[in-house]
Order: C-alpha cells, then sequence, then structure tokens
C-alpha cells in the first residue's frame, strides 16, 4: 500500500500528477472542493489556508530585515546544529540543485543555503532568510506545515496553496528541543521534482533525529533572548525582554500588543487610529507614550520610522491563533486564560480582541468536542454563549442534556435576536467576574 505521507506513489508519472493536482487546486480554490489524488494532509492544510484567509496569490512578506535577522539567529538553539545541517544535507542540495533551509517555530527563514542557480531562482520567489512563510502567511508548503503540524510533510507542485509555488517540490521535518519537546523550528529541502521521492522525505527526517540528538549530547545552550509578550486574561502585559520581566501599564501595553501584530510596523498614523478613541488627539500625545515606554524598557524598546519592536517577540495570542489555525484546538484553548487586555477600550485592541475569541468560539463549536465545550461554557467569556450551550447539549449523551438545554432556555430569554440582553445586566454576582470588554455580537 502506498504510503500517504509521500507525494508522489511509486510508478506516478509527475506530468500527470501535476496535471491532475492543478485542476484540483482550482477546484478547490473556486468552490472549496477537494477532488482526488489530493492526499488527507494536503487537504487538511488547504481549509486551514481558507479558514485563515490566505489568498492562493499571496505573497511572501520579509519578517526579518538583516538587523533583527543576524542577532536573532546567532542566538538561536538552531544555530548550534547549522554545522549538522550543512555536513548533511549541504552537499546534498548542492549536488542536487538542491537548498537547504532551516526555519524557527512561527514559520520565519533563518537560513537558506545551496547551488547558486537555485538560490536565484528562490530569491524570485521570496525565499530568502527573514522572510515569514507559516502556513498562515503563505499556505501550504513544507516548512511551514511541517511546524503547523508537528509532523515532517513532503509537499509536490500544485499541493502548494500558493500558485507562485507549483513549480517547487519540498520536504521538511520539525525539530524539536530534546529536553523539553518545545518546537524549535524545522529543516528542509527544497528543489524540484526529484524531490518528491519517498526517500526525500525519509533523509528529511532522519537529519532532524540527528539534530535532536546533537542538541541532546551538547547540553543546556546559553540564555536566549526569547523575548514574549504575554497579554491573555490580563489587564497589563508581562513583557520579558533581554533577560528582564516589565509588567507594562495600561497604555503601554496597548502599544506592544499592536506592534507585535504588525511585526513589520507602523505609522505614527497608523498606531495612533489603532490605539485612541477620539481621533483628533495631538500626535504629541503619541511620541510622549513611546518616549515614556523608551525610558522604561531601554534596548527593548520599540523602534521608530515605522513604530515597531525592537526584535522578534514571540505573544501568547499570536501562538494561539497559529494553533487556532492549525486545527490543535485542545492545545490552544489549554493557553487561552481569557481575552486580550479586557479592558482596554483601543480600537485596534477591541478588533483583534473579537478576532481572536470568535476565531476560539468557532472551534470550539466546530469541533462538537464535548469537554472542550464545557470549558468554554464553564468560562467567564463563554458562561452566556448560547450556541456553545446548544453545541454542548448536541454533543452530550441524552441522559447529560437537561441542565445544558435548561440554560440554553434560560438565554432563550435573556437574550434577544440579534444576541443582546433585552435589560441591562445586573452587577456581577455568584463570584462570577463579568467581562469588562465589548462583547462580539453571538449569532
Amino acid at each position: 500500500m502506498d504510503d500517504p505521507s509521500v507525494a508522489l506513489p511509486g510508478g506516478t508519472d509527475p506530468a500527470e500528477r501535476t496535471r491532475v493536482l492543478r485542476r484540483a487546486h482550482a477546484a478547490f480554490t473556486r468552490d472549496g472542493r477537494v477532488e482526488a489524488p489530493v492526499r488527507a494532509v494536503i487537504a487538511r492544510s488547504w481549509r486551514r489556508c481558507a479558514r485563515a484567509r490566505v489568498s492562493p496569490e499571496c505573497l511572501p512578506r520579509l519578517e526579518l530585515a538583516e538587523a533583527q535577522l543576524r542577532p536573532y539567529r546567532e542566538e538561536h538553539p538552531l544555530a548550534r546544529v547549522m554545522p549538522l545541517f550543512r555536513d548533511l544535507v549541504g552537499a546534498f542540495a548542492a549536488n542536487g540543485a538542491h537548498l537547504l533551509a532551516v526555519c524557527d517555530a512561527q514559520g520565519r527563514l533563518l537560513w537558506v543555503e545551496g547551488e547558486p542557480g537555485t538560490l536565484r531562482r528562490a530569491e524570485g520567489l521570496g525565499f530568502v532568510p527573514g522572510a515569514h512563510w507559516a502556513e498562515t502567511a503563505m499556505g501550504t508548503n513544507a516548512p511551514g506545515t511541517a511546524v503547523a503540524v508537528g509532523e515532517p510533510v513532503q509537499v509536490f507542485g500544485a499541493e502548494h496553496f500558493s500558485r507562485r509555488v507549483h513549480p517547487w517540490t519540498c520536504a521538511a521535518a520539525p525539530v524539536r528541543d530534546p529536553r523539553t519537546g518545545g518546537l524549535l523550528g524545522a529543516v528542509d529541502i527544497t528543489g524540484g521534482d526529484g524531490l518528491a521521492h519517498p526517500h526525500s522525505l525519509a533523509f528529511v527526517r532522519a537529519v532532524a533525529r540527528a539534530a535532536e540528538a546533537q542538541l541532546a549530547l551538547l547540553g543546556p545552550g546559553p540564555p536566549t533572548a526569547g523575548d514574549t509578550l504575554t497579554a491573555l486574561g490580563q489587564d497589563e502585559a508581562l513583557l520579558v525582554a533581554g533577560g528582564r520581566r516589565v509588567r507594562l501599564g495600561r497604555r503601554h501595553s496597548e502599544i506592544m500588543v499592536l506592534l507585535a501584530h504588525h511585526p513589520a510596523g507602523l505609522s505614527g498614523e497608523e498606531l495612533a487610529i489603532a490605539l485612541y478613541e477620539d481621533e483628533s488627539v495631538s500626535p504629541v500625545t503619541l511620541r510622549a507614550e513611546i518616549s515614556r515606554l523608551r525610558a522604561l524598557l531601554g534596548p527593548a524598546a520599540p523602534l521608530s520610522r515605522p513604530y515597531r519592536t525592537a526584535g522578534a517577540l514571540d505573544a501568547d495570542f499570536t501562538a494561539l491563533t497559529r494553533q487556532l489555525a492549525a486545527g490543535a484546538v485542545s492545545a490552544a484553548l489549554h493557553r487561552y486564560p481569557g481575552p486580550l487586555l479586557p479592558a482596554s477600550t483601543a480600537p485596534g485592541i477591541v478588533r483583534l480582541r473579537r478576532r481572536i475569541e470568535d476565531q476560539a468560539r468557532a472551534a470550539v463549536i466546530a469541533r462538537a468536542d464535548a469537554g472542550l465545550l464545557t470549558d468554554w461554557v464553564c468560562s467567564p467569556w463563554g458562561a452566556d454563549d448560547r450556541e456553545a450551550w446548544r453545541a454542548l447539549a448536541s454533543a452530550l449523551p441524552p441522559e447529560d442534556r437537561p441542565a445544558a438545554l435548561a440554560r440554553v432556555r434560560a438565554l432563550d430569554g435573556e437574550l434577544g435576536a440579534g444576541g443582546f440582553p433585552l435589560r441591562p445586566p445586573g452587577p456581577p454576582g455568584g463570584g462570577r467576574r463579568r467581562a469588562t470588554y465589548p462583547q462580539p455580537a453571538r449569532s
């Protein structure tokens, strides 16, 4: 029986498979229909891309400029096994006109090396160090999909979601920290149709395992920059940067969340519109806030022209949405302590908060898992979610449904057709905290 993880089963004509896959890709991007011979791993990825609203005409974005890339790359744990990658993959890539690529856990390319002619072609595609090739940014591709699902992946030609990548074939495997099991990134081989061979997938999987073994032998590495921003479920974000832990005030929390959400940066006007409800606020006010933030954070403070974070910043809400987009709903909800900066009324934060909550809510309801739904409706943000209670009632065995159905009837009496209360809510009671942020309309 053919291995479903292999892109091109033995004896398959690559040219014919390319023609069939292009028709299937066109059918999916036109009306969402998956046709044979699209493999299950690719169909799931395409559906995630559609949910994330990735365009089949998408272009890669350079997320880490050279000034940011160099120090980030030097401090990344995978830098310690780059000599191993070059020894194992370098000669193979150069001789076969292929490329060796290594990305971080967010799908950002850190190294791209190989035969010069192939490198030039890849540069035209935007497959370069610093570019963002996560599945949510560039659709189905081996390194991006490998870090999304945490499994080795081979992607052949028109299996790529982006039409620009159809001439390429790639195979990638995730690399994990041998001590913690945490995802560090992925190692990838990219090139032509020859990489659709089953040996390519087995080879890159073996290279990833060798890297993990090498990391285990090397022992703990030096502390990494590892700058993080935690902003879910709390009104004041926690920034860990350069070994310092800083609890930010509300306005500074909003600024850092907005900049973390826009790693390419925001102009002063864009940041002010996202930050202030009153559009007449003077630009001097924003500059004063940035000045105070710089005095507080020092080297970790935002840069200007445009305003942007000083380096790569891993935010908890970004990790959450990435897991939801990859279909890892249980893992995502495990790390969801509550809405983003719940007390903030900054327009950009309100929009982002609603988007995250709606994405999480839709994923929970679609999964139809009684445990996940119970966790959702027992939370402060899901206690009055009529549709989630209905989904829970449907997911439970008949004998366990009465309590959920009673809650649905109670909410039907309290909420109008648009999902808004028919009477003002009373003060919080029974020890349950009522959310203070603007609620999205419930369908």
